[in-house]
């Protein structure tokens, strides 16, 4: 015989508060006989089920990828730093708070508010774990590291990669010196010179020879 599914009223009496898990301060919840909604629902355990091991595998590649940009990130910051601009990055530093602050709390209502479980892809891989909450809020102090910040990690990669890449490919020409002392550029005008005939800055001189308009 199929079980009867549970109202409105049932669920809000035996859901658990994300304030009060334990159910020591609200009132009908926490006199009442009934057992309420923890890691022994059913629910909570078919929820706890859907984290798979391609799940576990995406959080550890996410944590170390983020990881090991933010450690060569913040090690050319350091390179790079110059006391005059302190006031850019305690501005950045504030502005980076707030809108970190704003866009989580954007991304958490989402999840809270819309998506199912059933949805390919993001469904389990993201959806999940915010069922899972609403239902035994006591989940998330059973969960380690990796997957309590696997998601978190894996959002800032592509920003972290894209500064690595600047970093890495955007110079302050810190060649031109030791080209210049190697007479690199007078060898290579005097090499184009010889196959073309054509002297170098030849046209700057042509207008810089006349006098008027």
């Amino acid at each position: 015989m199929a079980a009867s599914l549970l109202s409105e009223t049932d669920i809000r009496h035996r859901s658990m508060a994300e304030e009060d898990p334990n159910g020591n301060e609200h009132g009908a919840a926490a006199r009442s006989a009934v057992p309420r909604w923890g890691p022994q629902h059913a629910g909570a355990r078919q929820l706890a089920r859907l984290y798979s091991p391609g799940k576990r595998l995406q959080e550890w590649v996410c944590v170390i990828l983020c990881l090991f940009l933010f450690i060569i990130n913040f090690s050319f910051l350091l390179l790079h730093f110059s006391i005059v601009h302190v006031y850019r990055i305690i501005l950045g530093i504030v502005l980076g708070i707030v809108t970190a602050d704003f866009a989580s709390g954007i991304v958490h209502w989402g999840a809270d508010t819309w998506g199912s479980v059933d949805i390919p892809v993001i469904g389990k891989a993201f959806i999940r774990p915010f069922r899972e909450h609403h239902i035994d809020p006591t989940a998330i102090t059973r969960h380690d590291f990796i997957e309590t910040n696997g998601d978190n990690c894996m959002i800032p990669i592509l920003p972290l990669a894209h500064m690595t890449y600047k970093f890495l490919t955007h110079t302050p020409g810190w060649c031109n010196y030791p080209l210049d002392q190697l007479g690199f550029w007078r060898r290579m005008e005097r090499l184009i010179q010889h196959l073309t005939g054509e002297k170098p800055r030849s046209d700057d001189m042509a207008w810089a020879k006349k006098t008027d308009e």
